[in-house]
């Protein structure tokens, strides 16, 4: 008999991120650089593979994004909103010739189960393609929340996935011709409150099911300290986040 994943991530904590975040965009117009990149990205991926996506579903935040993107031939669009991949599909087995997620896998209970759907949402040698942030992802941030809490540490950030173990993963879903790539982005930071709040604006803030209690002033202020102390000698902060995109077949 097969036992539930654990109950890592609150889906009610991630739909209000989500919300906020879309709310935050569509009254200031924030850039969300990361799901923009992730989207060219993908779609520069598919224009290699020659790959022509005529009925998408399309997964995450930033959705739009994908399907604003120059195809070159008319597409249907179709968007999981509110779902979540690892939970019962509302959509039919083999409905789709492209399932693109965006910025979404990493914040999943049950990633082997979406890996899954994903490949049976797909018609026969339609594509998947899924681009999210990995392990190797916010190194300095880490390091300034654990030295905010030297001597009992909360978790304040969730796990994230190593690409090493991606094969595996795309094998037991039945990926065909699986392909898993990472690549690093830089990003320059004055000061950790400008870093948080892109976080927000990416809905990337924490959406763990058990929430670490709120950060005490000193620790707040040692937080900023530390991270400050990282930066390089102009005064800024290279953080980095690591993009990790799977591709394969059905």
């Amino acid at each position: 008999m097969a036992t539930a994943p654990p109950t890592i991530f609150s889906p009610a904590r991630k739909l209000a991120r989500r919300r906020r975040a879309e709310a935050i965009y569509n009254r200031y117009d924030s850039e969300i650089f990361l799901i923009e990149h992730m989207a060219d990205d993908i779609f520069e991926r598919l224009s290699f593979m020659r790959h022509e996506g005529h009925n998408v579903l399309i997964d995450g935040f930033g959705d739009h994004l994908v399907a604003e993107l120059p195809w070159n031939h008319p597409a249907s669009f179709h968007y999981l909103e509110e779902q979540d991949l690892d939970q019962p599909a509302r959509h039919v087995a083999g409905s789709f010739d492209l399932v693109v997620s965006v910025g979404m896998l990493d914040k999943l209970n049950d990633l082997p189960g979406a890996l899954i759907q994903m490949r049976e949402l797909l018609a026969p040698d339609g594509v998947a393609i899924a681009s999210f942030v990995g392990g190797a992802s916010l190194p300095k941030l880490r390091r300034a929340m654990f030295e905010a809490e030297p001597d009992r540490p909360a978790a304040r950030m969730h796990p994230l996935v190593d690409p090493r173990s991606c094969p595996q993963l795309l094998g037991r879903a039945g990926w065909k011709d699986p392909v898993v790539d990472s690549h690093v982005l830089t990003v320059r930071y004055g000061s950790l409150d400008r870093l948080v709040q892109d976080l927000r604006v990416h809905a990337m803030g924490s959406v763990l099911a058990e929430p670490a209690p709120p950060l005490t002033r000193a620790g707040r202020e040692r937080a900023r300290a530390a991270f400050v102390a990282q930066a390089d000698e102009d005064g800024k902060v290279s953080e980095t986040f690591e993009i990790i995109t799977l591709t394969g077949r059905r």
